[in-house]
């Protein structure tokens, strides 16, 4: 299925989760915030929300400096 990631489209298989796609993109324990449709969803929260057809997901990555 196709969902939006960061503005491009972006395959996933059908009823991966949050968490599963973070750990796809090889995020997992970055220091990622995440939205879908905009709306920020906590990282407790990610394996729990699954992911449909035209999501738009945003993923940002902290990122420290000085």
């Amino acid at each position: 299925m196709q969902i939006e990631l960061n503005g491009k489209p972006h395959a996933i298989a059908d009823g991966s989760d949050l968490a599963q796609l973070i750990a796809a993109l090889e995020l997992t324990g970055k220091g990622v915030a995440v939205a879908v449709n905009r709306q920020v969803v906590p990282l407790q929260l990610w394996a729990g929300r699954v992911l449909v057809e035209a999501d738009r997901v945003d993923v940002v990555r902290a990122i420290g400096g000085g």
